[in-house]
């Protein structure tokens, strides 16, 4: 019963992440893509998560860990990147 609550919300976080894509996708500013690709990775991160309880498998733990280390990194570091850049605008 508790299994298939976790994958109904599973699927739904993951649909959500794919509305998130698109934004990533479309834009319309860098900070818009930027915003939008670490929100899918943080629902991807949720995702393990619940992966996690469901499976009751507890190795998936420390890749969320992992995975949630190295999306905190790269947010910052492109943040970094573009913000020396200027924040050009791609057409």
């Amino acid at each position: 019963m508790m299994d298939d609550f976790l994958t109904v919300i599973a699927l739904i976080i993951s649909l959500n992440a794919v509305i998130c894509l698109y934004r990533a996708a479309v834009g319309p500013t860098t900070q818009d893509r930027v915003l939008g690709v670490n929100i899918v990775g943080t629902k991807a991160l949720v995702v393990v998560v619940l992966v996690t309880f469901i499976q009751t498998e507890s190795f998936f733990l420390d890749v969320a860990l992992v995975y949630a280390l190295l999306l905190f990194v790269v947010t910052v570091a492109v943040s970094r990147y573009l913000e020396a850049e200027g924040w050009k605008e791609v057409a």
